[in-house]
């Protein structure tokens, strides 16, 4: 009970210097609602308003029948250019798609010849260029098929049935990651500035003195640190992202909180472990983004998992967030249940016990050097 009791008053400790610590409680802050915001609705993967120009060398009824066509919330209304200023529109930026509509488009199609519509794509706005050029091509030929009221006959019908997104939006894909994200990155930022902190301050000293362990220092940080995140984590969930963006969840969040603290155990571990090794922040900050920046592209959250090659899938099964992500997906958008999500459950265990452990060691020896 003694020990207990001194971890429990030294997480207070912590709790109250990261009250004191206005940059990092906006940074909190933000990362949690904020950025989940933006990842939803500002960032979006697929056509969203995209800049479209026309130049209208026919001016017949099925030229402006295409135009008509690009409609929103794809395409903003199309901009009429001519030849000689699309170069130029173009090289500024202006637009991601011009559509070229030829001089006798109509009088050509309606004769059986083959008229050609030229699309001029920024493909440097690549989301949007991959993406829109089919869609381009689509619209185009299908009021092509209807003004002409030739319509393809396929063998086959196709019904597609979307599962876990019906509506295909990506927006609720991105904030469901973000969160995921933004809670990995600050439970390691937080641990790891909370050990150099004492550093700094020169209170590490003090502890040294005091009749306390190096296990205790430890797992002070890491459930004070642990509880900040899940508790921002939580709100995050629960406001932003149900409330607010009114992105439907089929998972228990009980079950994902769970997920989440057996998650903050293994990384609020390797913010200790980071911060053993950094003299000052800013070296804190360069080792961060070596670690943070592989496991976060590398995770299955930007990538499907099996894509990737088999030593990188290999390699990547030691990092808690792999399991993480594959937990977090599986639980709030497909409502896996605990019978499903076990072996993720009982792999952030293991990996949290196996780097809470080594970071323990490598504490423990800077603590003895530092005495």
């Amino acid at each position: 009970m003694r020990s207990i009791n001194i971890i429990f008053n030294l997480g207070i400790k912590e709790l109250v210097s990261l009250s004191r610590d206005p940059m990092l409680l906006l940074f909190i802050v933000m990362a949690f609602t904020v950025f989940v915001y933006t990842a939803a609705s500002a960032t979006p993967q697929t056509l969203h308003k995209t800049p479209i120009a026309i130049i209208d060398n026919d001016r017949s009824q099925l030229s402006q029948q295409i135009v008509n066509a690009f409609t929103e919330p794809y395409f903003l209304p199309p901009e009429y250019v001519s030849a000689q200023t699309a170069d130029r529109d173009m090289d500024r930026g202006r637009f991601t798609f011009i559509v070229d509509i030829p001089e006798g488009l109509q009088r050509d199609l309606l004769a059986n010849k083959q008229p050609e519509i030229q699309v001029i794509v920024d493909a440097t706005r690549m989301s949007q260029a991959f993406t829109g050029n089919g869609y381009v091509q689509a619209i185009i030929q299908t009021e092509v098929a209807e003004f002409t009221q030739q319509k393809a006959i396929m063998p086959v019908t196709v019904a597609l049935r979307a599962r876990f997104n019906a509506e295909l939006n990506s927006g609720w894909f991105s904030a469901i990651m973000e969160l995921i994200n933004q809670i990995t990155m600050l439970s390691i930022i937080l641990t790891g500035a909370a050990l150099l902190r004492e550093r700094e301050h020169g209170t590490i000293e003090h502890l040294m003195v005091m009749p306390v362990t190096p296990m205790q220092i430890m797992l002070s940080k890491v459930w004070s640190m642990g509880l900040v995140v899940l508790v921002a984590a939580g709100f995050s969930l629960f406001i932003v992202i149900k409330q607010v963006l009114d992105i439907p969840t089929l998972g228990s969040a009980g079950l994902f909180l769970f997920g989440t603290a057996l998650h903050l155990f293994a990384t609020t571990s390797m913010g200790i472990f980071i911060g053993t090794f950094a003299r000052s922040m800013p070296q804190f900050g360069l080792l961060f983004l070596l670690i943070i920046l592989p496991m976060q592209i590398l995770s299955g959250g930007m990538t499907p998992f099996d894509s990737m090659p088999i030593a990188v899938q290999w390699i990547m099964s030691l990092a808690p967030t792999s399991h993480f992500t594959e937990f977090g997906q599986g639980l709030l958008f497909r409502g896996a249940g605990l019978d499903i999500v076990w072996p993720q459950l009982t792999a952030l265990l293991a990996i949290g016990l196996v780097f809470f452990i080594i970071s323990w060691r490598n504490f423990h020896q800077r603590i003895a050097q530092m005495a």
